[in-house]
């Protein structure tokens, strides 16, 4: 069993003059989480005030911004941290021109760009209307001088055709379809220039966008394509040439704007850090929480960086702590990768067993059991090891889920060898424990022992929670206390007994204890305020009361029914796994001849869709037991998430 790290609170008083490079140190090592106490002490105005380091943390921000938007310009990607691990921060005053330099060499050419691109793709957008009337001898900008005839010529979508005629039924008009691509066409309005009012609404309400071509270019449409093609033709070649120049301004800015950024995201974390702390005339409050076992190293450095520093700390005791203490989770090496699974239903609360642990072996385990195949799970530990060696750059961010899928896979290649399968195959190699199709009773019932015993480990991990936290009538009465338990272990026993007909205890004892135990955490409530001498008993009617309990009392019943037998389908899923591979082979023979190219075509794609689809589902089923049946028993979360202080990228703690 293991429980968050030991935390302990501090408590700091430091000169006005020493602040920043107290920060700065709480800061670097990277383990004090704050608590604002802004609203501590004097709040007269000072150089050194809150008002003030809110405005210096704004003026950072605002910085932070502007350097990113030249980064995303200029083409550059953030880099996770700096090599430089003691770079330090900047004013607001040096930084500042700094950026406004940059923005100035960087932005006409940003802009620059960004209009030639657009001037681009309005001309090419002018050669795709007109191609289509290239061989009309028609001056186009005659269109617009004629007296008595309208012209339109656009692009509009093809579903919109018949309502634009529909909508002209009334008025003389002549559409012309001269191209269709996809679900857009090309067409020009011809109609009396006395109707243009009504031409112009019936074109706009079907969505057709009209070419409308700049004076400049006169002529036929074969004479203004060549104009434009010449002009695209130019204009390409001047976005090469900036862009050769925006090439070298990125790197030659590249290393430049990293450190600038993150010497103004250290500007911004301590003075947003000390916009918090609480002000005391010439001093500073500052508080928070730290590991305990970091507690007299941090003192030392705290210490040497201020003589005059007045240090106060406090490790309370876990049955003692209430809500606002931070939890560290700090599980190392291949164990973090399983904390996230943790922490994706609920972080611990501090006097809370850490069930990280035991989920990194039961959850392997289980999926194991589900997958059991040495063939498939071969395929599923490759797939792991591909992200963690984080090749891929899209799927970097599932590194720790790549550990994961490579243990479970580990696991399944186990449990393969014990059913003796291989891409769902069951004769090629021995079985060292069972072939799961052909003993179903066995490994269902199997299963349903293994459940027994984690819901029993469920039950006892309560325990020591309740324990830890003196939560005495919730351990003597609770559902996840000593009753819970006790009536558990009962019911399974009792049915044990009757179904096999094996009495090693007698049935009236079993049944005698679990009418108690039932009895107990049924009225948990009025046991539990009564031992702690509260009244009244019963808060409203007694009547409502009872009828509540009893309702509770059947839920409870069917929650033990449901949460023993919730573990078959570990079994009913590796016999499901052997049965879904078979139906390969099936669909092989039928569809693909016998042994050709067709049948080993679908093998391999019956058995790629086996491994991710039913890794995916074996993978929910699993998450699915550890988190409504196991950690009901015992975990109920709800923790605050340890958030140290740190110019590093913040991590999961």
């Amino acid at each position: 069993m293991f429980y968050p790290q030991e935390m302990a609170k501090i408590s700091l008083i430091v000169h006005e003059r020493d602040v920043l490079a107290v920060t700065r140190t709480l800061a670097d090592q990277g383990i004090f989480h704050q608590i604002d106490v802004s609203s501590y002490g004097s709040s007269q105005p000072a150089i050194g005030s809150a008002d003030h380091w809110h405005a210096q943390s704004a003026a950072y921000a605002a910085l932070e911004r502007r350097i990113l938007t030249i980064m995303k310009g200029l083409g550059i990607e953030e880099e996770v941290y700096p090599t430089d691990a003691s770079i330090e921060m900047i004013e607001v005053s040096v930084a500042r021109p700094t950026v406004e330099m940059l923005e100035k060499e960087t932005f006409g050419l940003i802009a620059e760009l960004t209009d030639a691109r657009k001037k681009l793709e309005q001309l090419e957008r002018y050669v795709h209307q007109l191609e289509p009337v290239v061989g009309v001898d028609v001056d186009i900008h005659a269109f617009r001088d004629q007296r008595y005839i309208f012209a339109m010529l656009g692009i509009m979508p093809v579903d919109n055709l018949d309502r634009l005629q529909t909508s002209l039924e009334r008025v003389p008009f002549v559409l012309l379809t001269l191209r269709r691509e996809g679900e857009q066409a090309v067409v020009l309005l011809f109609g009396l220039r006395r109707n243009a009012d009504v031409l112009e609404r019936a074109a706009r309400s079907a969505y057709l966008s009209p070419l409308n071509l700049p004076d400049e270019y006169r002529g036929t449409p074969e004479q203004i394509v060549s104009t434009l093609r010449e002009n695209i033709n130019s204009i390409r070649q001047h976005i090469a040439e900036r862009q050769g120049t925006m090439a070298e301004l990125r790197e030659v800015y590249r290393e430049r704007l990293h450190v600038l950024l993150w010497r103004v995201r250290a500007g911004r974390t301590l003075t947003d850090a000390m916009a918090r702390f609480g002000r005391l005339h010439y001093t500073y409050l500052i508080m928070g929480w730290v590991p305990a076992r970091r507690l007299e190293s941090l003192a030392q450095e705290l210490s040497r960086v201020s003589q005059d520093i007045v240090i106060e700390s406090d490790i309370p005791k876990r049955s003692d702590s209430s809500d606002d203490v931070p939890v560290a989770l700090d599980n190392p090496g291949i164990l973090r990768a399983f904390q996230r699974l943790v922490t994706t239903y609920g972080r611990p609360r501090y006097a809370e067993i850490d069930p990280t642990v035991i989920v990194a072996i039961t959850f392997p385990l289980l999926f194991g059991a589900m997958f059991g195949d040495v063939g498939h799970s071969f395929l599923l530990v490759l797939a792991g090891l591909l992200l963690v060696s984080r090749k891929v750059r899209v799927l970097r961010s599932l590194a720790d889920m790549g550990k994961v899928i490579t243990i479970c896979g580990l696991a399944a290649m186990a449990f393969g060898f014990l059913y003796g399968s291989v891409f769902g195959v069951e004769d090629m190699l021995p079985a060292l424990w069972l072939h799961p199709m052909e003993d179903i009773m066995h490994i269902l019932m199997t299963t349903v022992l293994v459940g027994i015993v984690l819901l029993s480990l469920g039950f006892i991990l309560g325990i020591a929670n309740d324990i830890i936290s003196r939560d005495w009538g919730k351990l003597l009465f609770g559902y996840s206390g000593i009753s819970g338990a006790v009536l558990y272990w009962s019911l399974v026993g009792l049915g044990a007994e009757i179904s096999t007909k094996n009495y090693v205890l007698p049935w009236p004892l079993l049944a005698a204890v679990a009418t108690v135990s039932c009895l107990s955490v049924t009225f948990s409530e009025v046991l539990c305020r009564l031992m702690k001498g509260e009244r009244p008993l019963i808060e409203g009617s007694v009547g409502t009361y009872i009828v509540q309990s009893l309702f509770e009392l059947v839920d409870t019943l069917i929650s033990i029914l449901s949460n023993s037998l919730s573990y078959v389908r570990v079994g009913a899923f590796a016999v499901a796994h052997g049965g879904l591979s078979a139906v390969v082979f099936i669909l092989a023979s039928m569809f693909g001849g016998n042994g050709g190219v067709g049948y080993w075509s679908i093998v391999v794609l019956g058995n790629l869709f086996i491994v991710g689809f039913e890794g995916v589902i074996v993978g929910i089923q699993s998450l699915r037991l550890e988190y409504y049946e196991f950690f009901s028993k015992f975990f109920s979360g709800g923790g605050m998430r340890y958030k140290p202080l740190t110019l590093l990228p913040e991590k999961d703690g």
